[in-house]
């Protein structure tokens, strides 16, 4: 079952990852008292992910913040490593990296995919969510292959 707008984000651990730290949160906690612009891409450093996806969400930062978003994350089924490394090559101070390295985010919120076809095993779908004091506001899931609705700008104009 996918996530739906008011229901409280489900508790489990992702790690926060920037070049040089892995630090373990636990989302119930991690998205308590805050407004939160979350993205998920299917896997760091794959070309929609690193050409649109992310670097959306870096150049509408402070739209984003303006609009009342304490914090933007970026989660992806990767290990914390690969997601700092990433975060630092694309410049991105503003968005929080918090990896889901077993793709069990991904599952609770119920929105995985199967990328064995293309060698990535179980990931998480392209999607978006507004979260506020660890609730779901909004919800914003691709269709495969598709990138609009989890897009920064689409997100922005919903807000």
């Amino acid at each position: 079952m996918t996530i739906a707008v008011g229901q409280p984000i489900p508790d489990v651990k992702l790690v926060k990852s920037t070049d040089s730290e892995r630090t373990p949160v636990q989302t119930a906690e991690y998205f308590k008292g805050k407004k939160v612009a979350l993205f998920s891409v299917p896997g760091a450093f794959t070309p929609t992910c690193s050409a649109k996806h992310l670097p959306g969400y870096v150049d509408n930062a402070a739209a984003l913040k303006a609009k009342g978003v304490d914090e933007i994350v970026c989660t992806a089924v990767n290990d914390p490593f690969v997601m700092g490394v990433w975060g630092k090559a694309s410049g991105s101070d503003d968005v929080t990296m918090l990896a889901d390295g077993n793709g069990d985010f991904a599952e609770a919120l119920g929105l995985t995919m199967d990328g064995t076809g293309f060698g990535l095993g179980k990931r998480g779908q392209r999607f978006a969510l507004v979260i506020n004091d660890g609730v779901v506001e909004q919800v914003f899931v691709e269709a495969a292959g598709e990138f609009k609705v989890s897009a920064a700008e689409h997100v922005l104009e919903n807000l």
